[in-house]
């Protein structure tokens, strides 16, 4: 249930949007799927985090000083939304919370696992970092 889970998440996602069907398994093969409830971080501003986030269902708060008296949403980001491909790229600390909405559903990929492929699916990786630079 999971993997096809994945699956389906990732297929209708940004990330999968030139992606071939067995391409889309292979990576899905190497992502992770966690639920949220409303409120819960998926991600501290100011934490090192290597994930790329694929939204699958429910939505995704970018928050600036999230908790305070201060807090900022910056966007909202919803099913097939791609979210924290700078941090994934150059490994900065997060420039703020990723907050979930109500019912949030995520698929993660860590770098570690996106190069993992690079030498029996280039390609996989190749179609990854294009999406990244579309969004």
């Amino acid at each position: 249930m999971t993997q096809a889970a994945i699956l389906a998440g990732l297929s209708q996602s940004k990330l999968a949007t030139e992606m071939t069907e067995d391409q889309r398994k292979t990576l899905a093969a190497v992502m992770t799927l966690r639920d949220f409830g409303a409120g819960e971080l998926l991600v501290r501003e100011g934490d090192s985090d290597d994930h790329l986030y694929v939204v699958a269902a429910g939505g995704v708060a970018v928050v600036k000083a999230a908790g305070t008296d201060n807090e900022v949403t910056l966007n909202i980001l919803r099913p097939g939304d791609v979210v924290g491909e700078l941090s994934f790229l150059d490994g900065a600390k997060r420039y703020a919370s990723l907050v979930a909405l109500d019912g949030t559903r995520v698929l993660g990929l860590s770098r570690g696992n996106l190069e993992s492929l690079l030498d029996s699916h280039p390609h996989v990786v190749y179609r990854v970092m294009r999406a990244i630079v579309r969004v």
